[in-house]
Parts: structure tokens; sequence; C-alpha cells
């Protein structure tokens, strides 16, 4: 472990790829309103998610990003359990600075709420691997731009819509036409930030093939 420098960034990615999407679950059951608009916000961790599955895409395969987003799956469900194993134990009465009300509230997410969380991530993950992996077949290492972007843009719509059917449309917490408007307003915004980070794409494969002493040219 740690014996080259491919571990190194691997560990590195895979780090802040868990943190975010485990972040971004926890946080999720909170909604937020953009004008007219409703989403959650949860959304906020996910570009950088994006970011680190197409670096992690490009140098670790296929299998390594399935790998990981399955044991991310797994985390996440973990923290779940974690969280109702604490909502289950009773606060110190006047003396814990939160007491159960307040920590239920925060954090006794539904079972609709996990149960779409963890199906919408895996879903989007491997849809988002499949993708990816169709333009990089066919570019080469040429228009990381395309694969990036075209794995994001597929990807987060199935996402966007399926854990809001699953966790607020189905258990009847938000209408029809909150959650269409709701999920396409998440993914526009998804998509946007994904367009924005281009760049740091870009930036992320130049800084890593220049730890790893790969001489590149990232001019398509």
């Amino acid at each position: 472990m740690f014996k080259t420098k491919k571990e190194i960034v691997f560990v590195i990615l895979a780090g802040i790829f868990i943190t975010n999407a485990v972040v971004a679950e926890l946080i999720g059951g909170k909604l937020i309103q953009i004008g007219p608009f409703v989403m959650s916000i949860g959304i906020l961790p996910w570009p950088v998610v994006f970011l680190t599955t197409d670096l992690i895409n490009e140098y670790f395969g296929e299998k390594g990003v399935k790998k990981l987003s399955f044991i991310t799956a797994c985390l996440i469900a973990y923290a779940f359990l974690i969280l109702f194993m604490a909502i289950a134990i009773p606060s110190a009465k006047g003396i814990s600075p939160v007491n159960d009300e307040q920590f239920q509230a925060v954090f006794g997410q539904s079972m609709w709420i996990i149960v779409g969380s963890i199906i919408a991530f895996m879903v989007s993950q491997l849809i988002d691997v499949s993708v990816f992996w169709f333009f990089k077949n066919r570019t080469g290492d040429k228009k990381i731009w395309l694969r990036t972007t075209g794995s994001t843009i597929i990807s987060q719509l199935f996402d966007s819509f399926i854990v809001l059917g699953i966790a607020f449309y189905l258990p009847g917490k938000i209408d029809f036409d909150t959650f269409l408007s709701s999920a396409l307003v998440g993914y526009t915004f998804k998509l946007s930030i994904a367009i924005v980070l281009t760049p740091l794409i870009y930036l992320g494969h130049y800084l890593i093939k220049k730890y790893l002493n790969e001489h590149t040219s990232l001019v398509d």
C-alpha cells in the first residue's frame, strides 16, 4: 500500500469521492427553493463527485469506478444505519445541546429517502461509467470534454428523477408537478455545473499526469 504514486492518487480520489457522496446523501432530505423551483440541498457536493468519477474512470478504468461505487453505496447504507442507532439512543436530558426531536428532524430521514438515494446513486454511476467508456473507446485520449460531459448528461438525468421519485413523490410528500419541476431544476443545475467544471477536468488530468511523470498533451 502506498508503494506507488498511482496508489496514492487512487486513495486521494477515492477519499474525495466517498466523502462527497456520503455527505450528499446525509443532507439530501433538505429541500431549498430557488425562485419558483424546489430542489434538494444534497445537490451541492455532486459536482465534486462528477469530477472525481471522471478522473478515476480515466486512470483506473471501468472496473475501478464500479468497485468504488459499490463500496460507496455500502458505506452510505452503513452511515444511515449508524444514524438510526444514534436516533434510537436517548439524549442526556438537560445536558445535551441537541435534544432528540432536533436530532430526529435533521438526521431522521425516512426509509424512502435512503432507498431512493442508494438506488439513484448506483444506477447513475453504472450509467456514467458505461457512457464514459463508450465515448473513450471511440475517441481515445482525445475529446476529454465529450466523455466527461456526455456521461454526466445521461447519468444525471436518471439520478435526478429516480431519487426524487422514490424519496418524495412515491410516499406522497410532493405532488407530480413539484416532482417534475424539482427533478428538471436539479438536473439543469447539475448539468450546468458539469459544463462549468470542464476546465477543472483538464487541470486534474494535467496535475495527475505531471505527478505520475507521464508526458501528455491535453490539446484536442
